[in-house]
């Protein structure tokens, strides 16, 4: 996680863009793990251009 609480929430929302645009698997852990960091995101806008 980035040292800086205040990026939080774009790491973990372009650590989940990047999973959807190359359709890459996601293990309970690391679901589990942005659930709880997402969470405090609520209102975080979430554009993914998947890629070809």
């Amino acid at each position: 996680m980035p040292p800086f609480a205040g990026d939080t929430c774009e790491y973990v929302t372009d650590w989940i863009a990047v999973k959807v645009r190359w359709q890459l698997s996601i293990d309970p852990t690391e679901q589990r793990a942005l659930d709880a960091k997402s969470a405090d995101c609520p209102n975080t806008p979430l554009r993914v251009t998947l890629a070809r």
